[in-house]
Parts: structure tokens; C-alpha cells; sequence
């Protein structure tokens, strides 16, 4: 490619943020005799006609590598399968790349959308030019311009350098949802093929001339520094050939290790088992899980806290009710466990740092090396790979600051592997959170709400305010009870512990949604109601439509007294996700799990199909934080370090699940993390339908319950 970036004189379209509107800039002319032509940060069209995709999010089994190229291939009139789809570094002309909060499609469509189609009439005009006919008289089909009288043909390829110096419309014409040929079809992913012949390239992939290999023996209560290693033994096995202390960036602090490099990763893993390293591990506090969430229950039962959201006046309405519910929640700590472990490849080269490897944030971890280095962020080359799931933890800028670290001190490019124990014991873990949850009843109706919550802060390792409530503490709720409720609060009481916290999959949501929608079971129950009918009551249009679907779909009216059915409908990202879960008593005690209904109304879509895997893929791992796992800390230190101990659910453990998507002509939401939040309070409420037993501590057993 002779042009590329924004250095070339080539048409850019889309030069704009994830907030944004599309800017346009327009070149005078193209320079020699271009073999491609970028029109713009996205789409680069060769001679030959072949549409490539510079994809600036990272795929992690989401679909973003599939879905946008599906919304381009739409709009520019090209077959899907003819896309190359490469990823883009990290660089500013893309915006903001981070890979989360579902955002890839809710906040970049509507101008993909245009972009596309305005380099589809920018062709269609440069072959009306070229025969010299009307544009109206042209149309674009199958990555060609069709003169529709004569069916003489042109493809992209030929047309491609003049459209360039065309005028960009003003006003494009998009089409209308009913004339799509491949947006909202469950296409086959493109993707699918590379993952399965062996061709995609993970992070683990990369090879570079001269790379070596390292482990790293981390402090595994994650603020200590190395007071002493012996590397008589490690350097002893074979392969290994250096060893040295080393710290890395861990939000706005440091964690300190010492690195064994060698010429395989066996070997680095091999040597770093034969090291032998004395930590310091005071100025600080050893943290056990029963204090955490004993402080924490103290917290929301003696503090007001941080106000986050406050209508009416909740206080007075609960002091005055003559029916009240007053109660406590606790979600646990959790690990990501990705199947693809952190790894990394750097290479340092003195004047500029490359980085390969499953990064979610490539821009974020261009700012921290920038710093860290001081070094000029053009310099910073990072380049992503295909991730093996990240729901969050690949967004860090730990693994990519260590392996950058390693390699300066090689002088030499250098891959650094984490082992699942690694990766399990270092965090960031999502926080573990408690709740307090005030109602009041006032003749059937829900007179207040006041909730509390007590747990770590993320945005506070990311240096947020520390005099400022939780952003996310109502996050999960759903905005109509605010239109429909009198007095309602929301307050964070601050709580901190020298452990890394961080987002998880739908971060707060997948926690509060078990406070919240758990407590609205409890209210429905005091007010004599049926849950979703409750629930009916508060909410606007929108919402009775997915709780219309969610009773046709789960036959809620006509459930039976030995079944148990909960629901809960959560929001989050810009979507709204209901679940109904049935329970049936399991022979020899405990509750078995018959069947999950979901529901997502996350507007405008791409791929049914992939909303299907990703709602799908959410559910099982909500079960296995409701019911399987968690990480707990014993003297400073996590106590699940593999599989073993943080047992992950398996297939026969999954009950068949029907997701349906909702039609409407609202804008898109998010739809990779919203399917999580429900399932928990869903499965509790079902629980209780069935047993009576309320749960309100997470995880619990199925078999004893």
C-alpha cells in the first residue's frame, strides 16, 4: 500500500471519535500511482477492487471482528466473504479503542453507516463521470458501478483513485432497515473459518527473530517488594539464561517480581519454579474475605455514605410506611479466567517500543508506555491479536509495561507468558460489594426505594476522586422506575483495601442487578403481587413489550406449584435484558435448573446470531458467579489459584436457554455484556418461588439448597 494514514493524500472519511459526527477531509490529488487508496481510517479499496477493514477494536469472541464489516459491506455494496479484515494499532485517528462497555457497535454505527455510503456514491459518481451519464442512472452492486441502461460495469478497483477527488455528499441517503441484505441476517461469522483451521493469530502466535522467553515470579499479596532472590537453582535448568528483579505498572502503583528469562517458555517456567525469592511484605494490610464483608456490612448499616442519586425524599417515606423491607446483599469477589492466560511480546529498540499481543486497549496502553518510558507516544507501536476472551482484564496495562520492561533489559524482543496460577492470584478481580436495600409499601404500591452499597471503587486505581460517589452505583437499575417512583436513593459508602479491583463482565450491573431486581422480588411479595406484574407497573412502554414477550415465550401465566419461576430485567449498555429461570426440586435435595428465557432489547442489531451466542455465553457465566465460583483472600493472599478450586461450570450443568432479540427502530445498544446481569436475581427469585428460601448472599449451592 503506497497510501496509508493520515500522512497520505488520499480522501479520509471518518476521522471521529466514538461521540461524534463524521469530519471529512477531502485531498487535492493522489500522489504517483497508487496500488490503494484509503478512504478512510477504516476502509482501504486496492486496485483490484479488494476491500480491506482496519478493524480498531480488539476481537475477543464478541463479533466485532464480524459485525462491522457486516454494517460496511451493507452501505459500500460489497460481498461480506470479499472484506479483508485486518486490526489497527493503537493510533488516534481511530478514536477511542477500548474494547468495552459494549460500545464497538452502539457507538460507532450510525457513522460506519455513512462513511460507507458516502464512499459508495463518491464511486457510483466517479463511473457517471467516467461514461459520462446521470448518477441516478448508476447503481453500486457486488463491489461494482452497474450503468443500469447498458449494464455496462466498472469495479471498485478502476474507480477507486477518481472517486477520491470527488466532492464527499452532504447528505447521503441511507437505506431503510427494510432493504437490507445483510444487516439483522444471521450471517455465518467470518471469523469462524480462521479459528477453526488454525490460521488466526493469538497472542501466543507471535514469533520474532532472536525472541526469548520469560516467567515472572510475582508477590502474591500484590503490594510487597522483592526483599531477596537466589537464582543458583533456576539458572541450572536448562535453557534458562538470566535472571533479575523487575516492577511493573499496576494502575497508579507498582507490583514487583523477578523475571526468569530463557529460550523456551517451558524452560522460564521450569526455572522460575527452581527460584527461590524472599518478599517485604509490610507497610500494609493482609486482607481476609470475612473482614471485607464484615466491614462492609457495618458500613452500609452505620453510614449514609456518598449520594449518587436522590429523588424525593426516600427517608421520610420508609420512617412513615406501614409496610417496610429492610435487607442485605453481598456479591463476592471474582476472577476473569479467560481461557487465553496474559501474555505479551515486546520489543525495545531504544528510540521506539512495539508490543504484540491480546490487548483490549491499545491506545491506553500507547499513554502508559509513553509515560512510563518517556518516550513519544508515535513511538509506541501496539499491535493486537486475536484474545482467547478478556471481559475486561486484557483492557490492563500491566502485562504489556511488564514484557516492555523485560525486553530494555534484554535488549532483545522477548514474550512473556502468565501461568493460570499467574493469573489467577494477581488480579484485578471484580469487587466483592455489599448491599443494603430500604423499601416502603404503601396500599400495594411501592412508596420508596433507598439503596446503599459498600465495595471497592475501580475508577479510584485509575486515580478517580475519592470525595465523589461511585459513577456506576445505580448501574442495572432501569431508568423508568425513576418516572414512576416517588423517592428513590442511591449511595456509595466508600470502601477500600489494597487489593486491584477492576471491570468484569458488566461490571457493577452484574452485581447490583442482584441487589436491585432481588429486592423487587421481596417488594412484590409484601405487596401481595405478581412479580412481573410489579414490575409492569413502574416501567414505560418499551418494557411491557419485552415483559409481553418474556410471559409468551416462558408460559409465566400458566406455571405450575411444583415449578419455580423468577424473573429479573436489568439495563445496562445502553440495553434492556429480561430473564425468566425454572427451577424444579432435583432428586436426593437441592434445585435443579429446568430452562432460562431471555429477552434483549438492544435496538438496532447486527446479527441475530451473535446476540444469541453472546446473551448464551453471558448466562453461563453469570450462573457460574451465582452458583460456582468465587475468589477469596486468606492473610493478603487469593486462595483459588486454577481450575481445581475456581470451578468453572460444565456442560451438563447448563440448562437449554431460548434468547429472543426484539424488533424496534430504537438505537443500538450494547449487547456482549447487558445478557449477564439478570441471571443471578432470576435464578434466586425462582428459588424462592419453588422453596421459599430467599437467597441473598452470593455464591450459594444448588445441591443445598
Amino acid at each position: 500500500m503506497k497510501i496509508a494514514g493520515l500522512g497520505g493524500t488520499a480522501l479520509y472519511l471518518g476521522l471521529f471519535s466514538s461521540n461524534s459526527s463524521a469530519s471529512v477531509i477531502n485531498a487535492s490529488e493522489i500522489e504517483g500511482d497508487p496500488q490503494s487508496v484509503e478512504l478512510n481510517a477504516w476502509v482501504i479499496i486496492d486496485t483490484s477492487g479488494k476491500v480491506t477493514f482496519v478493524d480498531h477494536r480488539a476481537e475477543m469472541g464478541q463479533g466485532s471482528y464480524h459485525s462491522v464489516p457486516q454494517i460496511l459491506a451493507e452501505e459500500l455494496e460489497v460481498g461480506l466473504n470479499d472484506i479483508n479484515v485486518v486490526f489497527g494499532q493503537g493510533n488516534r485517528k481511530y478514536g477511542n479503542q477500548i474494547t468495552g462497555g459494549s460500545s464497538t457497535i452502539r457507538s460507532n454505527y450510525k457513522n460506519f453507516l455513512k462513511l460507507t455510503a458516502s464512499a459508495r456514491e463518491m464511486l457510483i459518481a466517479a463511473a457517471a463521470a467516467k461514461w459520462a451519464v446521470p448518477h441516478q442512472d448508476c447503481y453500486a452492486e457486488l463491489g461494482h458501478v452497474i450503468h443500469r441502461p447498458t449494464g455496462k460495469r466498472a469495479h471498485y478497483g478502476e474507480l477507486v483513485v477518481a472517486a477520491s477527488k470527488m466532492e464527499v455528499p452532504k447528505d447521503v441517503k441511507l437505506k431503510k432497515r427494510a432493504d437490507y441484505k445483510l444487516i439483522g441476517k444471521p450471517i455465518r461469522r467470518i471469523d469462524t473459518k480462521l479459528k477453526t483451521n488454525g490460521s488466526v493469530i493469538f497472542g501466543l502466535d507471535k514469533k520474532l527473530p532472536g525472541m526469548m522467553y520469560a516467567a515472572v515470579e510475582r508477590n502474591p499479596r500484590l503490594r510487597g517488594k522483592v526483599k531477596s532472590f537466589d537464582a543458583t537453582n533456576a539458572l541450572k535448568v536448562p535453557g534458562v539464561t538470566k535472571v533479575f528483579k523487575i516492577k511493573m505498572l499496576v494502575f497508579k502503583t507498582y507490583r514487583e517480581g523477578v523475571a526468569v528469562i530463557a529460550n523456551s517458555t517451558y524452560a522460564a517456567f521450569q526455572g522460575k519454579k527452581a527460584l527461590k525469592v524472599e518478599w517485604d511484605d509490610s507497610g500494609f494490610e493482609h486482607i481476609n474475605t470475612a473482614d471485607i464483608f464484615k466491614r462492609q456490612e457495618e458500613n452500609v448499616k452505620t453510614k449514609e455514605g456518598l449520594s449518587y442519586k436522590k429523588q424525593g425524599d426516600p427517608d421520610k417515606a420508609i420512617a412513615t410506611a406501614a409496610r417496610k423491607l429492610d435487607v442485605v446483599y453481598q456479591t463476592p469477589y471474582q476472577s476473569h479466567y479467560a481461557m487465553e492466560p496474559l501474555n505479551c511480546t515486546a520489543h525495545y529498540q531504544g528510540d521506539k517500543i512495539e508490543v504484540w499481543g491480546p490487548i483490549q486497549a491499545p491506545d491506553w496502553v500507547q499513554d502508559a508506555l509513553s509515560g512510563e518510558f518517556g518516550m513519544p507516544r508515535e513511538k509506541i507501536l501496539v499491535n493486537m491479536t486475536f484474545l482467547g476472551g478478556g471481559f475486561g482484564r486484557k483492557a490492563f496495562m500491566d502485562y504489556p509495561h511488564e514484557a516492555a520492561v523485560i525486553s530494555k533489559e534484554l535488549n532483545g524482543p522477548v514474550q512473556v507468558v502468565w501461568s493460570r496460577e499467574d493469573d489467577a492470584t494477581q488480579g484485578p478481580y471484580r469487587p466483592g460489594i455489599t448491599y443494603r436495600c430500604e423499601g416502603a409499601i404503601n396500599n400495594g404500591k411501592i412508596e420508596a426505594l433507598k439503596f446503599r452499597m459498600s465495595g471497592q471503587n475501580n475508577g479510584h486505581w485509575m486515580g478517580g476522586k475519592k470525595d465523589e460517589a461511585n459513577d456506576s452505583t445505580s448501574e442495572g437499575f432501569l431508568a423508568p422506575y425513576f418516572d414512576n417512583i416517588k423517592n428513590i436513593s442511591f449511595a456509595d459508602v466508600p470502601f477500600e483495601i489494597p487489593i486491584p479491583s477492576m471491570w468484569w463482565r458488566s461490571v457493577y450491573a452484574s452485581t447490583n442487578g442482584f441487589a436491585f431486581e432481588s429486592f423487587l422480588d421481596e417488594l412484590s411479595v409484601e405487596a401481595g403481587k405478581d412479580p412481573l406484574a410489579l414490575r409492569r407497573e413502574y416501567l414505560d412502554e418499551r418494557c411491557h413489550k419485552l415483559i409481553d414477550k418474556l410471559e409468551e415465550v416462558s408460559g409465566w401465566k400458566k406455571r405450575k406449584k411444583n415449578e419455580g419461576y423468577g424473573v429479573a430485567i436489568t439495563e445496562c449498555f445502553s440495553s434492556t435484558v429480561g430473564h425468566i429461570v425454572k427451577v424444579s426440586r432435583r432428586d436426593g435435595g437441592g434445585v435443579k435448573i429446568d430452562k432460562v428465557w431471555a429477552v434483549m432489547d438492544c435496538g438496532w442489531y447486527v446479527n441475530p446470531d451473535i446476540i444469541r451466542a453472546q446473551v448464551e455465553g453471558s448466562i453461563v457465566m453469570g450462573l457460574g458467579a451465582a452458583a460456582f465460583h468465587e475468589v477469596t483472600f486468606k492473610d493478603g493472599m487469593t486462595e483459588q489459584k486454577n481450575f481445581y478450586s475456581y470451578p468453572m461450570p460444565r456442560i451438563n450443568d447448563i440448562p437449554p436457554i431460548e434468547v429472543y432479540v426484539m424488533d424496534n427502530a430504537e438505537d443500538a445498544g450494547g449487547v456482549g455484556e447487558p445478557g449477564l446481569p439478570p441471571l443471578a436475581p432470576a435464578l434466586t427469585n425462582a428459588i424462592f418461588d419453588l422453596t421459599g428460601k430467599r437467597i441473598r448472599t452470593l455464591p450459594f449451592s444448588l445441591e443445598a439448597v
